[in-house]
This record gives structure tokens, sequence and C-alpha cells, in this order.
């Protein structure tokens, strides 16, 4: 009976816990933007009510974008950008963030990047990582970076915010055909998700 309980517990905690997780991420995400913009808002609006502080942000974010196709704005952009980037310190910042949203950004696009198995010595044995292609080609980079026929893998850690970036000749990483969000998801739920549209 104990276990009966425990196996319908765990089965509802594992169906609830991420419908959950996702909401609280999302109110967090909608109160940070209020709690930023609110008060500009009250203070060049002459009406407020609870939840315009978010319109507002939403709305700015939404012009940004259409004003990052415009050439002149994104020059502008551009040259601030790199001014802001040699302050020291915030260049390692900029760049890890800007690095994880380029590689969101070709997970959702499902290009630029290849979902490989990388074979490893075991003692007697042989184990596969799961990884994904970052980089093909090191030209620009310092030398010894990369070989001429070497390619940068990424191998994500499980249940972590983290991995390993390995340099591995071309010929000893297997292509798998696979959408690199859901081999994402498998990777650092140590295999254990399930495929979801």
């Amino acid at each position: 009976m104990t276990s009966y309980i425990s196996k319908t517990f765990l089965k509802g905690l594992g169906a609830i816990l991420p419908i959950v997780v996702t909401l609280y991420l999302i109110y967090w995400l909608a109160n940070l933007f209020e709690n930023l913009i609110g008060p500009i808002v009250r203070v060049l609006l002459p009406f407020y009510f609870p939840g315009l502080g978010l319109m507002v942000a939403l709305g700015l974010v939404f012009l940004f974008g259409v004003l990052m196709q415009a050439y002149l704005f994104r020059a502008l952009f551009n040259w601030s950008e790199r001014l802001i980037t040699r302050l020291p310190g915030i260049k390692v910042i900029h760049g890890a963030v800007q690095d994880l949203l380029d590689f969101i950004r070709k997970a959702q696009g499902e290009q630029g990047s290849q979902v490989v198995m990388v074979t490893i010595s075991l003692g007697e044995t042989e184990g596969r990582l799961l990884g994904f292609v970052t980089r093909e080609d090191f030209d620009g980079l310092p030398q010894g970076l990369g070989g001429k026929d070497e390619i940068a893998v990424y191998m994500p850690m499980s249940y972590q915010i983290g991995g390993y970036t390995v340099f591995l000749p071309r010929d000893r990483v297997q292509p798998i055909d696979m959408p690199i969000d859901q081999a994402m998801r498998f990777a650092v739920t140590a295999g254990m998700s399930t495929t979801r549209n």
C-alpha cells in the first residue's frame, strides 16, 4: 500500500512540477518587468494599472526588434555594444550571455549546429557521449586552439548548467539525426526525457 501511494505521488509530482516551475518562471519574469518599468510608467503617464509596466516592457522589446531591422539603428547598436564591452568584466559576462542566446537560436532554427555521438574509452570497453558541434572553423582564433581537421564539440553535463568543450578529429564523431532541443533535453535529463512535440 505504501509503495502504491509513493509511486502515485511521484507520478503526480512528475506531471505537475514542470507546469508549476514553468508558470513560476513566467510569473517571475513578468514581475521583474513590472517592477523595472512600472515606476517609470507611473511618472510618465497620467494613469497606471497593474500590468501596464509589463505591457510597456513587452512593447519596447518588440519595438527594439523592429528597429534592429533598420541598418542605421543596427550599426548604432553594434557601435554602442562594442563600447560597453570594453569595460572590465562586462565583456566576459556579455560574451557568455550572447553565446548562450546564439546557441538557443541555433537550436530553435535547427541550423548551425549538429548533434553527434562521441566514442570514448572506458577501460576495456567503449562508451558514447552525446554532444553538439559548436565550431568547425577556427580562423581568426589563437593558433593551437583547433586544428585543420578538428571540430569543437560541446558535451553537456546531466542536471547541471555546464559541460565540456572538446576538440576532436571530424572522423571521431558520428552525426545523429536528432533535433537539437530534443537532444539537449535528453542529455541534461540523463536520458530520462521523452520526446515532446
